[in-house]
């Protein structure tokens, strides 16, 4: 379950990140792929965090850290309950 709720999280990060870079319908959903992608890079979530962090940067869409960490960490619980109600 664990798994599942941070690929969940991390599709979820991903469109709020294409969101905030104006990306939208298979764009974003191509974004949001790359950044479950990239969870597969390192064990944690250092890996997701510098994937979005350095795209928001990149696209003039910055956010500071803690405004990404606090998102992934909401987006988590938001995951967690998607999760728990379809069981």
């Amino acid at each position: 379950m664990e798994f599942k709720a941070t690929a969940r999280r991390n599709k979820l990060l991903g469109l709020w990140a294409a969101g905030l870079m104006k990306l939208e319908g298979d764009a974003a959903d191509a974004y949001a792929r790359q950044v479950i992608e990239s969870d597969f890079e390192e064990k944690g979530d250092n890996d997701v965090y510098r994937k979005v962090k350095g795209d928001l940067d990149e696209s003039g869409a910055g956010q500071s850290e803690h405004q990404v960490r606090k998102q992934m960490d909401e987006l988590l619980i938001v995951a967690l309950n998607q999760i728990k109600s379809e069981i």
